[in-house]
C-alpha cells in the first residue's frame, strides 16, 4: 500500500474545485468488481487492485470530510486526512465477511479526521474526557435538530435542552459553542458555474450513477457500532466470545490451526463455532438496533 503517489490530493495551490472534479472521473464499483478487487489484494497484495479500491472511494472519503468544514480547519488537509483513514480501511477490508467496502471505510475515514481535528484543537490538550470528545463532535448537529442556528451565545433554553440531549452540563455547552463560534460552510456554497448552471461543492460530490446515500448517513456511526458490539457480545459464551474475537476482532486474526489446539478440537469444528457466533451477534446487534431506534447496519 505504500505505492500511492499517483493518486490526486488536495492542495491550496491545486484548487478543491479541481480536485473534487478529477476524482470524479473514477468510476464507482459494481458489487462483483469491488469483491474481486479486495481478494486481489487480500491473496496477492496486488497494489493495482488496491489503488482502484481507493479511488472508487475518493468521492466518499471527500463528502464525509466536507462535513468536519465547520471545525476551522484547511480542508485540503482534512480531505488528506479522510484519505489516509480510507486506505488504512482497504488495507484492513476483508471482503468475506458480507460488508460493501464504503460501509466499512466510513469508519476508518470518520476515525481518521477526527484523531485529526483532535490534535489540532487545543481541546485535546486539556485533558479531553470522552463527554467533551462526543459534545464536541454533536454540537454542531444538535443546534442544526432545534433549531439554533445563530451566531453567538445560545439561548439558555437552547442551552439545556443540548445538556439534556448530549448528557453533559450546561457551562459545558455554552464554554464548546463558544470555542466553536465561527459558522459552519456550507455544501451547497457556490464554487462556480457550467454554462448557465450554478455549481456547488455537493454537485461535484454526488453520484447519478449509484445509490449510497444510506451508507453515507451523516451520525457518530463508529461510536454507535462500538457500543452495540459490546452489549451484544453477552449473546455469546465464553468459548464462542474467545474465538470470534481471535478470528474477525483483532488486526492479526489468530489461525484455525492455533485454536484448534488451544480447545482440542478440529479446525472445522472451530470454524463451525465462528461461524455460529458471528451470525448470533449480527442477530443480536439487528435487535439492539431496532430497540433503540437506530438504523445502523449489523
Amino acid at each position: 500500500m505504500s505505492d500511492f503517489a499517483n493518486l490526486p490530493a488536495p492542495s491550496p495551490e491545486q484548487g478543491l474545485n479541481r480536485y473534487l472534479q478529477e476524482i470524479r472521473k473514477f468510476p464507482m464499483l459494481e458489487p462483483e468488481e469491488e469483491y474481486m478487487l479486495a481478494k486481489r489484494w487480500v491473496d496477492h497484495q496486488d497494489t493495482e487492485a488496491a489503488h482502484k479500491l481507493v479511488t472508487s472511494h475518493l468521492r466518499l472519503a471527500a463528502k464525509i470530510a466536507m462535513g468536519y468544514r465547520g471545525y476551522g480547519l484547511p480542508t485540503a488537509e482534512v480531505i488528506s486526512e479522510a484519505n489516509v483513514g480510507l486506505m488504512q480501511a482497504v488495507k484492513r477490508f476483508d471482503p468475506e465477511k458480507g460488508f460493501r467496502l464504503a460501509t466499512y471505510a466510513m469508519w476508518w475515514i470518520r476515525a481518521s479526521i477526527q484523531e485529526y481535528i483532535l490534535r489540532s484543537w487545543s481541546l485535546v490538550k486539556l485533558g479531553t474526557t470522552s463527554a467533551q470528545k462526543k459534545l464536541f463532535f454533536n454540537l454542531r448537529k444538535a443546534k442544526s435538530k432545534i433549531g439554533a442556528l445563530e451566531d453567538g451565545d445560545l439561548r439558555p433554553e437552547n442551552v439545556k435542552q443540548i445538556a439534556h440531549d448530549l448528557n453533559v452540563t450546561e457551562d459545558e455547552v455554552i464554554a464548546m459553542n463558544r470555542r466553536m463560534s465561527g459558522g459552519d460552510a456550507s455544501l451547497n456554497a457556490t464554487i462556480g458555474s457550467e454554462g448557465d448552471s450554478v455549481t456547488s461543492w455537493q454537485d461535484w460530490l454526488e453520484d447519478e450513477g449509484a445509490n449510497q446515500a444510506e451508507d453515507y448517513a451523516d451520525r457518530d456511526e463508529l461510536e454507535i457500532r462500538r457500543a452495540l458490539l459490546t452489549e451484544a457480545m453477552d449473546v455469546l459464551n465464553d468459548r464462542e466470545k474467545d474465538i470470534l474475537t481471535q478470528r474477525r476482532l483483532r488486526d492479526d486474526p489468530v489461525t484455525l490451526e492455533e485454536l484448534s489446539n488451544r480447545y482440542e478440537v478440529s479446525r472445522e469444528r472451530i470454524r463451525q463455532i465462528e461461524v455460529r457466533a458471528f451470525e448470533k451477534l449480527q442477530q443480536r446487534m439487528r435487535s439492539l438496533a431496532k430497540e433503540k431506534g437506530l438504523g445502523v447496519p449489523a
